[in-house]
C-alpha cells in the first residue's frame, strides 16, 4: 500500500525502468521466439524461468552469447542467437503512458535517477530507442554494470552511496513488490508502481 509522501520530503527521485518509465511484454518475447521455433507461445513461456543463468546474465557474470545458449537448452528450441535477440529485445513495446511529461516536469525540480535490473542486450537497445526519454536521468544505474541487482541489499546501498544523499530524501518507483521491501528495508521511501497514475500522484504530493 503506497502512503503519500509528504510535500518537500525527497531531494531525489529514483525510476526503475520496465513497466515504470518503458512499457514490456513478455509475450511478444514469446510470440517471436515461438515463430522462429514452430511451437506455440504458451509452450515456451511455461518453461521460462528466472534461473541461475538469466540473474547471471543480469549482473554481468555471463554474457549474450551464454544466456542463449542457456535458453536454446532450457526451451528445447534450436534457433540463432540473432534470432533469440530479436524476441528478446521485442520486450519493449513503448514508452509507458504518460510518463514523459511527469519525468521532464520532475527534471525541472529535482534530480532525477533509475536503477534496472537488466542485461547488456536490452541496455544496448534501449539506450539508443528511447535516448530522449532516458535523457532525464542523471545517472542509469544498471545491474550487468555495477554487478548487482534488487532486491538484494547490497545494490541499493551501492546506489544510494553513489547518488550521495541520505536514503530517507530518495523516493524510489518501482513495480515489483519484492523490490519495494527490499529499498525499504535500506532506508528509501518508495512508491508501488501499478500504473502511471502511481507516479502522478507522488509527484502531486511532494509539491511537484
Amino acid at each position: 500500500m503506497n502512503s503519500p509522501p509528504a510535500p518537500n520530503s525527497a531531494d531525489v527521485l529514483l525510476f526503475d525502468l520496465g513497466r515504470v518509465v518503458l512499457d514490456i511484454s513478455l509475450d511478444r518475447v514469446m510470440a517471436c521466439w515461438a515463430g522462429h521455433a514452430g511451437c506455440t507461445p504458451n509452450d515456451l513461456a511455461a518453461r521460462f524461468i528466472v534461473d541461475d543463468s538469466f540473474k547471471h546474465h543480469e549482473i554481468g557474470r555471463i554474457d549474450d552469447a551464454a544466456f542463449f545458449a542457456n535458453l536454446r537448452q532450457s526451451l528445447g528450441i534450436a534457433i540463432t542467437d540473432a534470432q533469440f535477440l530479436e524476441g528478446w529485445n521485442a520486450i519493449f513495446t513503448g514508452e509507458m503512458p504518460g510518463i514523459a511529461p511527469l519525468l521532464a516536469g520532475a527534471a525541472r525540480r529535482m534530480p532525477l535517477y533509475a536503477f534496472s535490473n537488466t542485461n547488456p542486450a536490452h541496455v544496448a537497445h534501449f539506450s539508443q530507442a528511447y535516448a530522449e526519454l532516458l535523457s532525464h536521468f542523471r545517472e542509469i544505474f544498471l545491474s550487468s554494470t555495477i554487478g548487482l541487482r534488487k532486491p538484494d541489499a547490497e545494490a541499493y546501498d551501492h546506489v544510494i552511496r553513489a547518488i550521495g544523499v541520505p536514503a530517507s530524501r530518495i523516493l524510489f518507483f518501482d513495480d515489483s513488490a519484492a523490490n519495494i521491501e527490499g529499498a525499504r528495508a535500506r532506508g528509501l521511501s518508495a512508491i508501488h508502481v501499478t500504473s502511471t497514475d502511481d507516479v502522478a500522484r507522488a509527484l502531486t504530493a511532494l509539491g511537484i
